[in-house]
């Protein structure tokens, strides 16, 4: 999960460094009703997700290679970190400093530093609680922050 992180995190900051100040001239309402729907989207996924996953335990489903995690973990994350505040914030120092390695070097420690915070506590969570749990209030948390987003967009 990890290495797809850090790698959705190299495009993430590359992306910030070279059109980042483009990402500004957005309208804030799209931008955040776009997110709304990613929220929304991943909840229910997680949440559909929890009847799959116990009905591929029931069947003998086969673990998932690295490459299939790694890939999926980059794809999710990247596609959910574009136009964030982490991306915008990078792209505004890139613009400030004439030092587009260092800015971009500096975000990607940032990031991959937190991945490997949550990544660490996320591995620990699933150990102490049931998966389906952890899906079923992750998917819970997305749709509510689906709903905010949503309305403090409308509003």
């Amino acid at each position: 999960v990890w290495a797809g992180v850090s790698g959705a995190f190299v495009l993430h900051v590359v992306l910030a460094v070279t059109v980042g100040s483009l990402l500004r001239q957005l309208p804030e309402r799209p931008v955040q009703l776009g997110v709304a729907c990613l929220f929304l989207i991943g909840g229910v996924v997680l949440l559909r997700g929890v009847d799959a996953e116990r009905q591929g335990e029931q069947n003998g489903a086969p673990t998932t290679s690295f490459r299939t995690v790694a890939l999926t973990a980059a794809s999710v994350v990247g596609l959910a970190e574009f136009g964030d505040l982490t991306q915008l914030a990078t792209a505004g120092i890139a613009a400030r400093y004439d030092a587009a390695a260092a800015v971009a070097l500096g975000a990607w420690c940032a990031l991959a530093t937190v991945a490997a915070l949550a990544v660490t506590v996320g591995s620990w969570i699933v150990r102490k609680v049931p998966l389906p749990m952890v899906r079923r209030v992750a998917g819970v948390i997305f749709l509510g922050f689906g709903v905010l987003t949503a309305i403090g967009a409308l509003t």
